[in-house]
């Protein structure tokens, strides 16, 4: 399937800022089950990012912005083309030790709960179908609401409260799939859900490691194994280790704070193949 992305994001302040640095990991990887036929990125300063590839194997660019600005907009485009593998990841560079998935965050962090979650998964069955398992018993726990939750809310805090969105169910998922002894990931990206809503549009979900099989997404949200309607981008232990824009700046002198404001927009569309005609 070949998908169309735009994925703009705008950056607002109440007060001229003098220099801000920013992390991209706005480049989609080529793997078995993706490939890249065209992409772009523009931002104040790319044309002299320092690109390198992060400890996850992100495609990272690093921008300067050296002049004074009350905005900065980044704009990442272009057309991937997916294949459905089922949910299972081969062919992707792999700069990590799958070992370092087991690692917790403040974010992934299992309390009581969570772990008598992850038991409830049946035992006797093997890794895949525990983890299906998993999967179904969370997006059972926790309802899809917009609204409920922020950047930092914890997957404890969301299995309490019961609500949250793709983030937070990949962040239970994560949590509860350590538990058990899988290595876990989070992945952002893109899904074509058909549906008009950016929230929707850019994506999230997990990956767990199993045994003579490799790395396996999974879509608590949706109940669903990634297939050719989902874009990978960027991965990491948790959301803020696969954000695709991470930054900072300076306060202007004599201020003690600035108002900031995020606008995100993400269109993604399914592109008609052309086939050649024969002559």
């Amino acid at each position: 399937m070949l998908i169309s992305v735009r994925h703009v994001t705008r950056y607002t302040y109440d007060a001229p800022a003098r220099y801000a640095i920013l992390s991209l990991r706005l480049q989609p990887p080529v793997f078995a089950g993706q490939s890249v036929q065209s992409w772009t990125i523009s931002a104040p300063g790319i044309e002299k990012a320092l690109r390198f590839t992060d400890g996850f194997g992100n495609s990272v660019a690093l921008v300067a912005i050296k002049d004074e600005h009350t905005e900065i907009e980044i704009v990442a485009e272009g057309v991937v083309e997916t294949v459905d593998c089922t949910g299972v990841v081969r062919g992707l560079k792999e700069a990590a030790p799958v070992r370092i998935y087991l690692r917790n965050t403040p974010a992934t962090l299992a309390d009581a709960a969570i772990k008598e979650l992850a038991a409830e998964t049946p035992a006797e069955k093997g890794g895949l179908a525990r983890l299906h398992a998993l999967m179904d018993i969370i997006r059972d726990r926790v309802e899809y609401e917009t609204g409920t939750t922020s950047p930092l809310t914890t997957a404890a805090e969301v299995l309490e409260q019961g609500r949250g969105v793709c983030q937070d169910h990949a962040h239970v998922f994560i949590a509860a799939a350590r538990v058990l002894g899988f290595p876990a990931r989070y992945i952002n990206g893109y899904f074509l859900s058909g549906a008009a809503q950016p929230e929707l549009a850019h994506h999230a979900w997990a990956e767990a490691h199993v045994d003579h099989l490799g790395w396996v997404g999974f879509d608590v949200a949706n109940r669903v194994c990634p297939d050719d309607r989902y874009v990978r981008l960027a991965v990491g232990l948790d959301s803020a280790t696969a954000s695709p824009i991470r930054g900072s700046r300076p306060l202007p002198l004599g201020t003690s704070h600035v108002e900031e404001r995020l606008d995100v927009s993400v269109e993604v569309h399914q592109q008609q193949q052309q086939k050649m005609q024969q002559q």
